[in-house]
């Protein structure tokens, strides 16, 4: 695979950028490094993808596949919730649903054109349900495992793409954006999405990039002042080069997740992924939580002249307790 530049291996700083006196080991948008052909350059991951060891106090859940994980960045758990969980969270969602209908509560992201609603964020501090699925043994040892330390919630919300309107999200790598207008330094994060839904094929199910996670593409364009009033309705500024999604699909492919509503995803935040428009009868909801490391708390925004909402990107770093 073309990788446009040299891996990173953590002595060679030669194509490092340096913004505010620090060391970005991820330039993007407007620092990003080219090539002589103009190309933006993908740079190696340097970091692990599973950071706990055998000699770690943090366990991997039984039958997780660890070695699949570190290769393809992500990871199917089927049935991480039962039935009657679904069930409640499922009422959960439409509660919180129903009761932002007619808010203009800056939580709320609407869908363009119909002002349905399409994701609510922070909700671990709305819900007690959710509050308590973030610390669930099923959920937060895994997360705890996989950054090998402590962790806490840098985002929470969930996702409601309804049938027949339900907008797509175009390729993107979430590291990219957190990095980029977040400041987190390093790819140390994890997300979970659980399906509340069955997800099918042809209902805008995630499509991921495996193996993508090992590189840091890019993405294209500045950081405007306002881009948090738009890029969660639909990313422009930071998403890569449709060249570099071709480059990588032509060599690790695409893969999508489907299964049966309770099933869990858990993907590295540096994995190429993104959804396509749902034009069917069924929806696809679902929870979304992502953990950080607290080793690798927020700085300031590497390419943004300020941080986005503490709704939306956690400064608190206070590690989560069962």
């Amino acid at each position: 695979m073309q990788t446009h530049d040299s891996p990173d291996r953590g002595s060679d700083n030669s194509h490092l950028q340096v913004n505010d006196s620090r060391i970005d080991f991820y330039p993007t948008r407007s620092s990003a490094k080219r090539d002589h052909l103009g190309r933006m350059a993908w740079k190696e991951r340097s970091v692990p993808t599973v950071w706990a060891d055998e000699d770690s106090r943090f366990s991997p859940p039984t039958g997780f596949d660890v070695s699949g994980h570190s290769k393809r960045g992500y990871t199917i758990q089927p049935g991480l919730l039962t039935p009657a969980e679904v069930q409640k969270y499922w009422s959960e969602l439409n509660r919180l649903i129903a009761r932002s209908s007619d808010t203009d509560d800056p939580r709320v992201i609407r869908e363009p054109g119909s002002g349905d609603v399409r994701s609510i964020f922070d909700v671990h501090k709305t819900s007690a349900d959710i509050a308590a699925l973030a610390v669930d043994p099923r959920v937060l040892e895994t997360a705890r495992f996989l950054l090998g330390s402590e962790v806490y919630l840098h985002q929470s919300r969930i996702n409601f793409m309804p049938g027949f309107a339900g907008s797509g999200f175009y390729w993107h790598s979430d590291f990219e954006t957190w990095h980029a207008e977040d400041g987190l330094p390093s790819p140390r994060a994890v997300s979970l999405s659980i399906a509340l839904t069955d997800n099918y094929a042809f209902n805008g199910g995630l499509m991921v990039v495996p193996g993508s996670h090992r590189y840091f593409i890019p993405g294209q364009g500045n950081t405007p002042d306002n881009n948090v009033e738009t890029s969660l309705v639909r990313q422009e500024v930071g998403t890569p080069a449709q060249d570099d999604v071709t480059e990588l699909t032509a060599e690790l492919g695409i893969d999508q997740f489907t299964g049966a509503a309770g099933a869990g995803l858990w993907f590295d935040s540096n994995i190429m992924h993104g959804s396509g428009n749902n034009i069917t009868p069924y929806p696809r909801s679902n929870i979304f939580l992502v953990f950080n490391s607290v080793a690798n708390a927020p700085q300031e925004p590497f390419e943004s002249t300020s941080r986005r909402p503490e709704h939306i990107a956690a400064t608190e770093v206070d590690p989560l307790r069962r």
